[in-house]
């Protein structure tokens, strides 16, 4: 694997741990794909650093599970601005 490849992989997953940020957020921070995010810090990550893999994904798998919340708050807040 390419270093610079490697080296970027760490540094989305010391952003998503620091930032507990999404997948979206991250790929546009880096101004770079989701797939690329998604196979960088799920796929080559686990091979890199193991230990950072675990802890990116336990903030992702966070995400994933409040992101039905995040998604009614934005409706919510949609329609209230519609109220205006």
């Amino acid at each position: 694997m390419k270093d610079y490849i490697e080296k970027r992989a760490i540094e989305l997953a010391q952003y998503i741990i620091e930032n507990n940020a999404t997948v979206r957020k991250t790929a546009k921070i880096f101004n770079i794909s989701k797939s690329t995010v998604h196979k960088d810090v799920h796929e080559r990550l686990r091979k890199i650093n193991p230990e950072l893999y675990k802890d990116a994904q336990a903030v992702l798998e966070q995400n994933k599970a409040e992101r039905h919340i995040r998604g009614g708050m934005a409706t919510k807040e949609k329609y209230l601005k519609m109220e205006k």
